[in-house]
């Protein structure tokens, strides 16, 4: 039961980021530029602080294939606990392209993420985007004294990155919300790098993240042991100092 309520926010938040994300977009089309590029950014980033607060608690809001793939071993999933939770934010993905579709037939291509240059420029772009994007979920939830304004970073993050790149790239960062609207448009051109990009550079925000705050981990729990430890002579201090450098480095040594 507990492992359903958390596909269930994974299905939720996901489609409620791709049903107003790329439904912002779709009625910017339709209106002749209502909404328009600032306000479909703005929808994203609020809809994401959104589904962030919502279902946090509840299935730790990855809400994106990326994110549950970056997080390998660090979030308590096991194998399938992974696969289920990119399964249920494509699956969901597609059911928002799928009722978009049914809202507004006329628009051929449903928010799709298509370059508007080269792959390679929109590659790196996406790459760039979700590296860090990837930095601030992972920085914004470890420290405590930011950890309660993490939702609004995060969607900040998203906001900001989407005015930015929006026009050249679409600015996906997230594979299920590029794979929901071309998997009901059919518009499938240069889906690889919506895919690929986002999740390459989410796993290097991983890594960029573990070696920012190892070192002080470590340090913490050096100090800890040292308040733990029955030293009565400088000669048992200076072997205790010797083999707790020892182990920092070895642990250092493995990232």
């Amino acid at each position: 039961m507990k492992n359903l309520r958390k596909l269930f926010a994974e299905y939720l938040g996901t489609f409620g980021i791709v049903f107003f994300g790329t439904g912002s977009i779709i009625v910017n089309e339709l209106s002749s530029g209502t909404v328009s590029h600032v306000g479909v950014a703005v929808t994203f980033g609020v809809i994401v602080t959104l589904m962030i607060y919502s279902f946090s608690e509840i299935s730790g809001a990855h809400l994106n294939p990326a994110v549950t793939i970056a997080l390998l071993k660090t979030d308590g999933l096991n194998f399938l606990g992974k696969v289920s939770y990119i399964l249920s934010q494509t699956a969901w993905a597609v059911s928002a392209s799928l009722l978009l579709h049914l809202l507004f037939p006329s628009n051929a291509m449903l928010g799709s993420t298509i370059p508007s240059g080269a792959e390679l420029q929109s590659f790196v772009l996406e790459f760039i985007l979700t590296f860090f994007l990837m930095i601030v979920i992972l920085q914004a939830t470890h420290y405590q004294s930011v950890k309660p304004f993490a939702g609004l970073l995060i969607g900040l993050t998203v906001m900001i990155e989407a005015m930015f790149a929006g026009p050249i790239c679409g600015a996906s960062m997230n594979p299920a919300r590029s794979l929901g609207p071309a998997l009901v448009s059919g518009h499938f051109e240069s889906i690889w790098l919506y895919i690929v990009a986002p999740i390459a550079g989410a796993i290097l925000g991983k890594v960029v993240h573990r070696i920012l705050t190892v070192h002080g981990e470590l340090k913490k729990e050096v100090k800890a042991q040292f308040e733990d430890a029955q030293i009565s002579s400088m000669a048992e201090l200076t072997k205790w100092t010797v083999e707790s450098n020892k182990e920092v480095s070895l642990q250092e040594g493995s990232l």
